[in-house]
């Protein structure tokens, strides 16, 4: 688990070290995501275990392609949120990373969970995205670790684990901000071609928790003199 302040000197060493003050508002709309994202999550265990035995999904359609690939691309982000956590003591940076990490390690358990419940492997033998229709990732041919849009290659992460301090700071957003990009449009896509209503409900979930988080990180490179790249 990414260690997280855990009383309010913690907090107060941390802001000094930055120069900086938490934007309160800011933070309280994603922790008020986050809320709502455990909710989802919480809701969906309940609902999809009530659904009727002829929902469940074949190995090859939408919904068991999103849960395998939704999960992998999960999994980098709480990687990268391990590695920033360690280069930075920047509080704002590190509590987001926690907010990031946690969200989608519940997630993605849950979808690992979905295919187990319907008996379905975790692992395709097909390219990943083939699942979705249209867009461009379908001509995305996996290289140097990238195996989906928006995942950060082999030697991006060799790179960022070389930094520290801002500049760590900053690669992390820009890699979370292209990361979040092309996990919205997964999503979206489930909403539109995934049969099974509660992981249909949980992509439209993800859709609105990861835009709330591409504006913040936005606030938050601005406030650090980048942008997206």
């Amino acid at each position: 688990m990414i260690d997280a302040p855990t009383n309010s000197s913690d907090t107060t060493d941390l802001g000094e070290s930055t120069g900086r003050r938490p934007d309160r508002a800011r933070w309280a709309l994603v922790a008020s995501a986050a809320v709502v994202a455990l909710g989802l999550i919480l809701w969906a265990v309940v609902s999809l275990g009530s659904e009727e035995s002829s929902r469940t999904p074949a190995a090859d359609s939408a919904d068991a392609g999103f849960a395998r690939d939704m999960a992998v691309h999960h999994q980098q982000a709480v990687e990268m949120a391990y590695i920033v956590r360690d280069q930075t003591g920047d509080e704002d940076i590190r509590r987001f990373a926690y907010d990031v990490a946690q969200t989608q390690a519940n997630q993605r358990g849950m979808l690992l969970g979905w295919l187990d419940l319907w008996g379905l492997p975790k692992s395709s033998p097909n390219r990943y995205m083939t699942w979705m229709k249209g867009g461009g990732h379908m001509g995305h041919e996996p290289k140097d670790g990238s195996l989906m849009p928006g995942m950060a290659t082999n030697t991006e992460l060799d790179k960022f684990r070389g930094l520290d301090g801002k500049q760590a700071e900053v690669f992390y957003l820009q890699l979370m901000y292209d990361h979040h990009m092309a996990g919205v449009d997964m999503a979206r896509a489930c909403t539109s071609q995934c049969e099974v209503d509660t992981e249909k409900q949980l992509a439209q979930g993800m859709v609105r928790g990861q835009q709330s988080e591409m504006e913040l990180m936005t606030g938050m490179l601005k406030e650090r003199g980048a942008t997206p790249r």
